[in-house]
């Protein structure tokens, strides 16, 4: 019998204090079969979120760990000589695993940035004349700290777009910082292993492909998404935003609100699986210009009017 999501959540809960919704913002793309940019302070358990996760399904994990040095083949892997046989073989890189952690992404230039590229939205790394699949699922979750630009490269729209969210993990309240201390305090705490199998995910990914997504509600998303680029003018979009959303974020919005509907237990979208997700999903994908920062305006305020903006049927 296939388990449910909440079994999942609340093996990760077991660890992690708190973040709810950064929980389930990683499950439902879990689910969506999408990748997650997690931005947030350090020491907020972004990397400890990542491997409990996978834990949690029973999956392979690898971190790698971004530095201005890393070369592309440090995460796809590379061809080496085997002077006994004579031939080539193929190493594979960390990038094959289930869930991966790129951490501080915005550590290394484009140039290894780009070697993700492939993998997050192919699915497959090229390595010399072979192009070798990943395995099922494969996930992304890349870490940035927004506190520190100090030897750090602006991740390009490109590489943005690829992400399904972009959550944001912030400082735990009073309450949750006391509970670290406490579950934390005498040592780390081992994650749960194997409260769902692979098998399982996969069953959730193939029950999100048959959730219903009215008419109705296709309009709504491509408004949510239209509504970051449309009517310039001397608003604030004109005022703020350079470049809206791609296409990209409407599939992607429809896709992480069908999984929404499975983690909630439905068979079909609601509106407000649509308004939950809106700026996570869109956050990350629109362009924005210099008076962002030297009006010091709030983006996830800032696209939150242009979500209430356009009317939910």
């Amino acid at each position: 019998m296939t388990a449910r999501p909440s079994a999942l959540i609340a093996a990760v809960e077991r660890t992690i204090v708190g973040q709810r919704a950064v929980l389930e913002g990683m499950l439902v793309a879990l689910i969506a079969n999408g990748h997650v940019l997690l931005e947030g302070p350090p020491g907020v358990a972004k990397t400890l979120a990542a491997r409990t996760l996978a834990r949690a399904i029973g999956g392979s994990f690898r971190r790698i760990q971004f530095t201005p040095d890393l070369l592309p083949s440090d995460i796809v892997g590379t061809r080496v000589f085997d002077q006994r046989s004579g031939e080539f073989a193929t190493v594979r890189g960390p990038i094959f695993a289930n869930i991966v952690l790129a951490d501080e992404i915005n550590r290394s230039p484009a140039k290894v940035q780009s070697a993700l590229l492939e993998g997050m939205q192919e699915r497959q790394a090229t390595i010399g004349p072979d192009s070798l699949p990943f395995p099922d699922p494969f996930v992304v979750l890349a870490t940035m700290n927004p506190l520190d630009d100090d030897g750090t490269y602006a991740l390009p729209l490109a590489q943005r777009d690829r992400f399904a969210l972009n959550l944001y993990v912030d400082y735990p309240s009073r309450e949750e910082e006391l509970a670290i201390l406490e579950r934390f305090g005498a040592g780390d705490v081992s994650p749960v292993n194997d409260a769902v199998t692979l098998d399982d995910v996969r069953a959730w990914r193939e029950e999100a492909r048959g959730v219903h997504l009215e008419p109705r509600l296709r309009d709504y998303i491509v408004d949510l998404v239209r509504a970051t680029r449309d009517a310039p003018g001397d608003g604030a979009r004109g005022r703020y935003v350079e470049r809206g959303a791609s296409p990209r974020a409407a599939l992607a919005l429809a896709h992480v609100a069908k999984a929404r509907a499975v983690l909630e237990g439905r068979n079909y979208v609601v509106p407000d699986d649509v308004r939950a997700l809106a700026v996570p999903a869109l956050r990350h994908r629109i362009g924005f210009t210099y008076r962002i920062a030297s009006e010091r305006v709030d983006v996830q305020a800032l696209i939150e009017s242009f979500v209430a903006g356009v009317a939910a049927p």
